[in-house]
């Protein structure tokens, strides 16, 4: 049950700050100010920027936090470390830079904020959801699997899991978008000829395989072409991994061929990250995917 906070955060934006491990780590809460505060509190979803960028960044690379000023949803953009204000990343697992070599303990951050969320504002601890974009994608990867029961869901956009393996203490349902042309995070593995860290990435299947069998999946998915809508050279084809029942949850993939390193429905403003898809609205997906789930049913 959410709790009432002794001084709520008004609509809008907010840059916060928090001790986490002998560092000041901050983050950006933005609170709807055309939606009227739900009667279980606000669901919160948490986007993560992707490596050597930042919050800020992210922000206007995926625009989530707009969206959710009308779908009715508190965004969070947490800030990850580094050398440079505008040079973070995460540490999810095999990756990356310097949150990695440092051992930072991202998780813990995250398990910090989501205690102090709820003394700034009202939180429905059921609706609690990740999603982010390539080194943020594998920090979704790793908090479904290592808070399972905090996330009710999670959307990873362009990166593929950070380990080995997942084990998840519950079925944690899983939307994965991904272009086959991504030239940083390669839909096969391996290393991306325009990434800058030069690591051996997993493949997206390796990503799909692990938490279908995490989930208790079928495995074997159901297949639907997208409609083409706008002919931008791309296509989006549809992979789900149906529930079996009880003590299960789905799994699905967006496959987004000639997909660059992008959020889909999102112009990015660098060349280099490749092209994007207008045939599919990332914000709208992924709102719409973890509308159906909520922790406890």
């Amino acid at each position: 049950m959410a709790t009432t906070p002794i001084k709520a955060l008004p609509p809008g934006r907010h840059r916060l700050t928090i001790d986490v491990d002998g560092r000041e780590r901050e983050f950006w809460v933005y609170i709807p100010t055309q939606v009227e505060e739900p009667v279980d509190g606000w669901p919160v979803v948490f986007i993560f920027h992707g490596g050597l960028s930042n919050a800020p960044t992210m922000v206007r690379f995926c625009e989530m936090n707009d969206y959710g000023d009308t779908a009715g949803f508190v965004a969070v953009f947490p800030n990850g470390t580094g050398r440079l204000p505008t040079m973070k990343t995460w540490n999810a697992g095999m990756c990356c830079g310097y949150a990695k070599r440092e051992e930072v303990d991202d998780v813990h951050f995250v398990e910090e904020l989501l205690a102090d969320l709820p003394q700034r504002l009202v939180v429905d601890p059921a609706r609690i959801y990740a999603t982010g974009m390539s080194n943020g994608g594998m920090m979704s990867y790793l908090l479904g699997d290592r808070l399972a029961d905090r996330f009710a869901a999670i959307a990873p956009v362009g990166g593929t899991m950070g380990n080995d393996t997942c084990s998840p203490s519950r079925p944690v349902p899983v939307l994965h978008m991904h272009g086959t042309d991504d030239q940083f995070v390669r839909w096969e593995g391996g290393v991306g000829p325009r990434s800058k860290s030069k690591l051996d990435f997993f493949s997206v299947d390796h990503a799909i395989e692990n938490w279908v069998t995490a989930n208790h999946a079928n495995k074997t998915p159901t297949v639907e072409q997208l409609p083409v809508t706008v002919d931008d050279g791309t296509s989006v084809e549809k992979f789900t991994y149906a529930a079996t029942g009880p003590g299960s949850a789905e799994v699905v993939l967006l496959k987004i061929h000639g997909g660059g390193h992008t959020w889909p429905g999102k112009e990015s403003r660098l060349d280099l990250l490749g092209p994007t898809t207008h045939n599919l609205d990332a914000n709208a997906e992924i709102w719409n995917f973890f509308q159906q789930y909520r922790l406890n049913g």
